[in-house]
């Protein structure tokens, strides 16, 4: 590759990576440190609080399909830069909220930016700047993005004590304001037109005919639907199953952080194995290692040791999971499909995404931390099944295909 697309892909990197952060640090994972501390100043009861993760999702969901049409009439820059003002404007309602009137009206608007600003919308970015290339790229980026609550729990954290929630949500909106909203406008690379004919495209890695084929879909979105609810679930709740667990505060953040660190390096070992790897057997993988987490869990009595090892398995698990849930259409699909297919697939995800939290956090409140984990634990053994029916019916689509002719 020539040094000046090289850079080119580092500064695209660079600048979506920095947003993506601050992004997904500043909304999403921000409530895990901070719902149970803005919840009783207010008012409400903890699921409420979080319950603004649900209202994120839900209103990020209805946005998403208006999204993809601006996108393709505006470009992907403009459409980030009008997220980064909707996060600040979210975050600064969220820093004078009195009630929960205002709160979930702040969250509607955070829901609005998500749709805008995370995940869909910084990808379309890459490709707008890479072409075909943009998978390596948007591998990279999955690798920073993954840091986010790994950063931003101990910074959140050391902000609410130095100066208090509300002005904790105030420094956050200046981040949108300040660093993410310059970053989307001046700093990206501008895009190229990039054209790809129709014939490897059409192309499906396993011919499967159309019964196979609605079969397969359904699996994928049995499976990517159920982790994301696990996982996204889990993620806000995770600091209180380690409180809850016997771990002092200052261990629970680290153990919180480390998960993220991990998730991290499982993606990078996706990105290295390339071509090489199958996102199917990833899922498998990924799965099986929070299934025996959560079974472990359960199993033995809470100790340091037992929760380090929990982390260091959810951790990776999920990290590999993360990867193979965007991937598993394109291991089914053919690469004109894919969007289409992911599209589809973002409505039960999204869903997922929204309940999630407040189901994980009322049981956890009003259970505690055993059934919390025994339901996680169902559910990943339920996502499992899932995975292996897949693996089955692409091997029998594989038997069924006629051998080629030996000349």
């Amino acid at each position: 590759m020539p040094n000046s697309l090289r850079f080119r892909s580092a500064q695209t990197v660079f600048v979506l990576a920095i947003t993506q952060l601050i992004g997904w640090g500043t909304t999403f994972d921000m409530l895990g440190v901070m719902g149970r501390i803005v919840a009783p100043d207010l008012g409400m009861a903890n699921e409420m609080a979080f319950a603004g993760l649900t209202i994120m999702m839900l209103v990020s969901a209805i946005v998403g399909p208006a999204t993809g049409r601006w996108l393709g009439r505006y470009g992907a820059a403009r459409v980030l830069s009008a997220a980064s003002l909707t996060f600040a404007l979210g975050l600064c309602l969220l820093a004078v909220a009195n009630g929960i009137i205002l709160y979930a009206a702040a969250w509607i608007v955070i829901g609005i930016g998500g749709a805008l600003g995370l995940s869909a919308p910084a990808y379309t970015a890459v490709v707008e700047r890479e072409g075909m290339n943009g998978k390596r790229v948007i591998a990279a980026l999955m690798l920073f993005t993954g840091l986010s609550s790994a950063i931003f729990w101990p910074v959140l954290s050391l902000l609410n004590e130095a100066v208090g929630w509300r002005l904790t949500f105030l420094i956050c909106a200046g981040l949108q304001f300040f660093i993410c909203l310059p970053l989307h406008l001046f700093a990206l690379p501008k895009p190229i037109a990039a054209h790809v004919d129709g014939g490897a495209a059409e192309i499906a890695p396993v011919p499967l005919s159309k019964a196979a084929g609605r079969k397969a879909f359904l699996l994928i979105a049995a499976t990517t639907t159920i982790t994301t609810f696990i996982t996204f679930g889990i993620s806000p709740s995770l600091l209180e199953i380690f409180r809850q667990s016997g771990a002092a505060p200052a261990l629970a953040l680290q153990l919180g952080s480390a998960r993220g660190v991990l998730g991290i390096s499982a993606r990078f070992l996706d990105m290295l194995l390339g071509r090489r790897g199958n996102p199917i057997l990833s899922a498998a993988m990924g799965i099986g290692l929070m299934l025996i987490s959560f079974l472990m869990m359960l199993a033995a009595g809470p100790s340091t040791p037992l929760l380090v090892t929990f982390v260091v398995l959810y951790g990776f698990g999920s990290g590999v999971m993360t990867v193979a849930r965007a991937l598993l259409p394109l291991a089914l699909f053919s690469p004109r499909e894919f969007g289409l297919q992911s599209a589809r697939l973002s409505l039960p995800q999204n869903l997922a995404n929204a309940i999630a939290p407040v189901v994980f956090t009322a049981i956890l409140d009003r259970a505690g931390t055993g059934p919390a984990l025994f339901a996680a634990a169902a559910l990943a053994a339920l996502s499992l099944t899932f995975v292996l029916m897949l693996m089955a019916l692409l091997r029998g689509a594989r038997a069924a295909q006629p051998s080629p002719a030996v000349s």
